[in-house]
């Protein structure tokens, strides 16, 4: 870890937040699934939405690896609350890193204070992590203007988000399909709806839905770099961050449940003695405390391989596919070592179980993330044959 001074800070910011404002009260927002509008708010005012904006623009501009330690504080919390943060902050890296002069002026101030949130629209209906198989276009018109038709579905905090990195299809004959992508920043308007809100198993209180494009129209200008075609690279770039992200996010729910395990090993006795001191419940404590460590390893060196302006596609998608899967088994655990007790909504161990599987399906369901892996480290030890 190599955090500095000032990213420490940070970090112990949104732990204080965490610890003094949303462990209270969060049962009370997460139950009803209500949207958290407080604590929302209170973010903006400390300066969550511009963790990955520049300081030119009024952001704070944080390295990935104190991202991502911010991150896993908000999940440790709520894992909505880092989900409301989580897209926001890839499109604001998207932004940053590829936008043209006007757009970072136009977007990044305002997304630094959360006055405009943005978020990713990726995922379809039919396509599901078949990024290329998506069927969403735009064509540009004899105006000069892009029309947008298609839609998508699964979209985080889009009900309460004014910019839309949306994936789509700019040249319908390319081929690969990949090569005709582009990323088009979009903001509501006429031909754009949000539908209602979907339900979830667990990630409640921030908003997913469906959007519907249906002629919806934006012009040169929304092309992210000012020029079509380029996107798929543009997301793939935001996808390492985002994957960093959710990996975040699964240390998060894993550190939750982990430190509920260790608190309640201790509080209950059976037996004549602390639940802990029995082999069964000590081993399950010793396995989730490495798998949790494992998994922050692995999240700590994706985040400075992309600190150093390094390729880190392979080491994001073992993050994420490595702390999601644990957060998963942590938190089942945590349920074995509360007993009946951790099927009971009177303790978090429940609610840490139900979040626990979005980081597996998502950002690239985790059978995704193993073809990745394996594609890359094929292409980085090529064989002559």
């Amino acid at each position: 870890m190599s955090l500095t001074a000032d990213d420490q800070q940070m970090v112990d910011l949104v732990a204080d937040f965490v610890d003094q404002r949303v462990a209270p009260r969060v049962r009370e927002f997460e139950q009803d699934d209500i949207y958290p509008e407080e604590f929302i708010g209170e973010m903006k005012e400390l300066g969550f939405f511009g963790l990955l904006a520049p300081a030119e623009y009024g952001g704070v501009d944080v390295s990935t690896e104190c991202f991502s330690r911010v991150t896993e504080e908000l999940a440790r919390g709520w894992m909505s609350l880092a989900g409301a943060v989580g897209g926001h902050s890839v499109i604001t890296y998207l932004i940053r890193t590829f936008g043209t002069d006007e757009q970072k002026a136009k977007y990044l101030p305002k997304m630094a204070t959360g006055e405009i949130r943005a978020t990713m629209a990726l995922t379809e209906p039919s396509g599901g992590s078949d990024l290329q198989g998506m069927r969403t276009y735009a064509t540009k018109g004899d105006d000069g203007q892009w029309s947008i038709n298609g839609s998508k579905t699964w979209i985080s905090n889009a009900a309460h988000s004014g910019l839309f990195g949306l994936l789509c299809i700019t040249d319908r004959e390319a081929t690969p399909a990949h090569k005709g992508m582009s990323v088009i920043l979009v903001e509501p308007g006429d031909g754009f709806l949000i539908s209602k809100k979907l339900p979830k198993l667990g990630y409640r209180g921030v908003e997913a839905c469906e959007l519907v494009f249906s002629g919806r129209k934006v012009g040169d200008d929304a092309i992210l770099s000012g020029e079509p075609n380029n996107g798929w690279a543009h997301m793939m770039r935001g996808l390492e961050m985002g994957r960093i992200q959710v990996a975040s996010r699964a240390l998060g729910v894993g550190q939750a449940s982990l430190n509920a395990a260790v608190k309640y090993a201790q509080e209950r006795e059976s037996f004549g003695k602390q639940i802990w001191k029995h082999q069964s419940v000590g081993n399950l404590l010793a396995d989730m405390a490495t798998k949790q460590q494992a998994a922050r390893l692995l999240t700590a060196d994706a985040a400075q391989k992309l600190d150093r302006g390094e390729r880190a596609d392979m080491e994001a998608g073992m993050a994420k596919l490595f702390a999601s899967e644990a957060a998963m088994q942590i938190a089942l655990d945590a349920i074995r070592v509360h007993g009946g007790y951790g099927y009971s909504k009177e303790y978090d161990v429940e609610r840490y179980f139900r979040d626990a599987p979005l980081m597996i399906v998502g950002e690239g369901t985790n059978e995704i993330q193993r073809n990745v892996i394996a594609a890359q480290l094929v292409a980085r030890n090529k064989v002559a044959i």
